[in-house]
C-alpha cells in the first residue's frame, strides 16, 4: 500500500506515532495496528446493542452503531482507494468515531450532557476520544487503546473551544490542537465524516420504510432518492407497484454509488487545484473533501426530510423521550449511591464525570436492566 499512496496521505511510516512509544509490531503497519485494537475493544463489540434510530429490542434488523460503523468503514475504503489514501486509517476511524455514544442515540448524549452541564458538559465525540484514550483497559503498561495521533486525529471530529483548551493542556500536540490553530484534519479523517453522512441517510431511509414510519411514496420530496429510483424503473418497470424491497435497495446503492462517485470527482479536483506538498500542508488548507454544489444540495433535502419525517416521528420522539429519561434517572441514581457501580467508577475522584462514563459506556439493554434494578420500572415494552 505504502508505494501508492498520494502524497497528501498519511503514510503510516511517517505518523506522528503514540502518546505511549511502543516498538512496531510487523507485518501490520502503525494504523493497521490500531484497527485491530479497536476491533478487540470491549467498547467495539457493546456498539452491537447500542441504538442508532431504532431502539435494539424493537427489530433485529434495523442498524445498530456497530452494523453503522461496518458501512462508514466499507464507504470510506472506496473512497480512500479511489484518491490513494490511506484505507487501514480510515477504517479505523470508521470503526471508532462512535465507541463513544450513549445507549439511546443522541437522545442518551442528550440526556447526558443536561446532567453534566455544571461539571463540563458531555458530547459523544469528546467521549470517543475519552473511551480509545483512558477508558478502555486491555494493557499492563497504559490506559487506553494507546493509537496513533492520525487515528485519534479522525476520532475527534467536533470540539468546543473550551474542551480543545482544555485537552491542549496536557496534549499539547495532540488531536484537539486543531480547533484551536483553524486547520483541518487528514484528508483521511475528512473523507470518514462525508462517509458518515452517507452511511447514515441511505439505511436511514431503509429502517425508516423496513419500520413503516416512511413511505415510498413520501420519498418522492427527496429530489436525489427519485431520479434514482426513476432510473432503476426505467431499466427494470416490473418493479413498479411490485411487494418486496428490491426498488429500494437498488435506489439505495445507485444513490450510494453516485455518492461516492461525485465525492471523489469533487474531492480529487480540489486536490489538484491546491496541489499540497504533504500532510501537513494539507491540513492547513480549507477542507477539500466534499461534493459539488448540485449534490450537496441534494444532499441537504435529504438531511431535513429525514428531520422532518423520520428523526421527529411521533413514535421516534415518544421512544427518544423514554431513553433521556433511562439516562437521566441512571445519572441521578448513581450520584445518589455510587457503589451501585463498579468499584473502578464508585471510588473515582470526579464522580459526575464517572457517573457519565459508565452510562455512556452501555448498551441499551443493559441500561435498561439497570434502570429496572435500581428504580422498579420498566418504561419500554418488550425491553
Amino acid at each position: 500500500m505504502n508505494g501508492t499512496l498520494a502524497p497528501w496521505a498519511c503514510d503510516p511510516r511517517r505518523s506522528r506515532g503514540r502518546r505511549i512509544a511502543q516498538p512496531p509490531a510487523p507485518p501490520r503497519n502503525e494504523h493497521q495496528r490500531d484497527r485491530d485494537r479497536i476491533v478487540h475493544s470491549t467498547a467495539f463489540r457493546r456498539l452491537v446493542y447500542k441504538t442508532q434510530v431504532f431502539i435494539n429490542h424493537e427489530g433485529d434488523l434495523f442498524r445498530t452503531r456497530l452494523t453503522h460503523s461496518l458501512e462508514v468503514a466499507q464507504l470510506g475504503r472506496s473512497v480512500a482507494r479511489a484518491l490513494r489514501l490511506n484505507e487501514d486509517l480510515v477504517e479505523a476511524i470508521a470503526l471508532a468515531h462512535d465507541l463513544g455514544h450513549t445507549p439511546f442515540g443522541h437522545a442518551g448524549q442528550d440526556a447526558l450532557h443536561e446532567c453534566m452541564r455544571e461539571h463540563g458538559g458531555f458530547e459523544h465525540n469528546l467521549q470517543s476520544l475519552r473511551v480509545v484514550d483512558r477508558l478502555e483497559v486491555r494493557y499492563p503498561a497504559f490506559d487506553g487503546l494507546n493509537l496513533t495521533f492520525e487515528t485519534r486525529e479522525g476520532v475527534l471530529k467536533h470540539c468546543s473551544r473550551r474542551n480543545a483548551e482544555r485537552l491542549a493542556a496536557t496534549d499539547p500536540g495532540g488531536p484537539a490542537r486543531r480547533f484551536l490553530d483553524g486547520t483541518q484534519p487528514s484528508l483521511e479523517a475528512q473523507v470518514v465524516n462525508l462517509a458518515d453522512e452517507m452511511a447514515y441517510h441511505a439505511h436511514d431511509i431503509d429502517d425508516g420504510v423496513r419500520s413503516g414510519l416512511l413511505t415510498m411514496d413520501q420519498l418522492d420530496e427527496v429530489p436525489l432518492f427519485v431520479h434514482w429510483r426513476e432510473q432503476v424503473l426505467a431499466e427494470h418497470p416490473a418493479l413498479r407497484g411490485q411487494p418486496g424491497r428490491r426498488l429500494l435497495f437498488e435506489t439505495l446503492r445507485r444513490m450510494l454509488s453516485a455518492q461516492i462517485a461525485e465525492l471523489v470527482r469533487h474531492t480529487a479536483a480540489a486536490v489538484a487545484r491546491h496541489a499540497p506538498a504533504d500532510v501537513d500542508e494539507l491540513r492547513r488548507l480549507p477542507a477539500l473533501a466534499g461534493f459539488g454544489e448540485p449534490l450537496r444540495e441534494q444532499t441537504t433535502q435529504l438531511r431535513r426530510f429525514l428531520f422532518a419525517a423520520l428523526y421527529r416521528h411521533p413514535q421516534v420522539v415518544q421512544t427518544t423521550a423514554l431513553g433521556r429519561q433511562v439516562v437521566a434517572e441512571l445519572f441521578d441514581a448513581y450520584r445518589a449511591a455510587p457503589r451501585e457501580m463498579p468499584e473502578d467508577f464508585a471510588g473515582a475522584d470526579d464522580l459526575p464525570r464517572a457517573v457519565a462514563d459508565y452510562i455512556a459506556g452501555m448498551t441499551d439493554r443493559f441500561a435498561l436492566r439497570e434502570h429496572h434494578r435500581l428504580t422498579g420500572r420498566r418504561l419500554f415494552d418488550g425491553a
